[in-house]
């Protein structure tokens, strides 16, 4: 007579196989609506949030499946693996964030120069819905700016400001930062300003000659049409650019100010960055100025002042 073992079936590891699908699923969707989507981000974190609590929950009945394949021979073996391999997304995820929330500071807004950070000319206002935060930054706030990222600092670049201004836009662009408004401050020529208006009376009389060479016009720089920065590039010295970026993989939104001052043969870079939701960023807003001012040191290698 042939005796035949039925193994129970664990409904634990099954529950949890089927949480860990529908947690992997949420979160990818979660993931490119928001990348590119119109999700926006208080709905990315609080989706992705949950994503992680089921994954979480997937892998507590997995172990539970588990358990029961070892004391009664439950199947549960295959069910189990595959809510590890669901679940690893959601989790990796919340690690990462979670380790980044620990490791950096509580910052929303980072700047090259923590004395006089560069304004915003459109302050952004989006709305938070329930990240919100309190927009003060105080003198304690960028302190742990300091101590946290010491490397973020000022770009000084022997050079004028057109040469430092087109570089500036053109890692801009590569960058993936939109510029949405530019302002500068128009530079006050002594040699014209001081004239008189008007010639004063007794003074010698000087005929201009009759035939005389033609003054050539000064080539402008090489730049699009009606473009609103090529009007800042002649004698102005002080240039705000605002602009908008997304990160690379996430898409989370960022807002961008550069600050470009000339001193004498130099011309003095300064950058901002805040992200627009939550008090706590995770270090991207750091991550970001570091790599444009990366890049623009790349792009103008050779005349980086001290």
């Amino acid at each position: 007579m042939t005796i035949r073992f039925d193994r129970p079936l664990s409904r634990a590891a099954r529950l949890g196989h089927q949480m860990a699908a529908f947690a992997l699923v949420l979160c990818i969707l979660v993931l490119l609506g928001h990348r590119f989507g119109s999700l926006t981000t208080p709905y990315l974190v609080l989706f992705l949030l949950l994503s992680a609590g089921l994954a979480l929950i997937a892998v507590l009945l997995a172990f539970a499946g588990l358990v029961q394949l070892w004391r009664f021979g439950a199947v549960a073996g295959v069910s189990a693996l595959k809510t590890l391999v669901y679940a690893a997304l959601p989790l990796a995820l919340l690690g990462f964030a979670a380790e980044r929330y620990v490791t950096r500071p509580a910052l929303f807004d980072v700047t090259t120069d923590l004395a006089d950070a560069p304004a915003w000319l459109v302050p952004p206002r989006p709305e938070r819905l329930w990240l919100s935060r309190d927009p003060t930054i105080s003198d304690a706030t960028r302190q742990a700016q300091s101590l946290a990222y010491p490397e973020l600092t000022g770009r000084r670049y022997e050079g004028a400001m057109d040469r430092v201004l087109l570089a500036v836009r053109k890692v801009a662009r590569q960058r993936g930062i939109v510029l949405v408004k530019a302002e500068g401050t128009e530079v006050r020529d002594p040699t014209i300003d001081d004239l008189p208006a008007k010639p004063q009376r007794g003074g010698p009389i000087v005929r201009a000659p009759d035939i005389g060479p033609i003054p050539i016009p000064r080539p402008e720089a090489t730049l699009e049409d009606n473009d609103p920065i090529a009007a800042l590039i002649q004698r102005v010295t002080d240039v705000t650019l605002q602009g908008e970026t997304r990160t690379k993989i996430f898409g989370l939104p960022l807002d961008v100010v550069i600050r470009l001052h000339e001193e004498a043969e130099t011309t003095l870079v300064d950058i901002r960055v805040a992200s627009r939701y939550g008090a706590h960023d995770l270090g991207v807003s750091a991550s970001v100025a570091a790599a444009y001012l990366k890049a623009l040191d790349a792009e103008l290698l050779g005349i980086v002042g001290n």
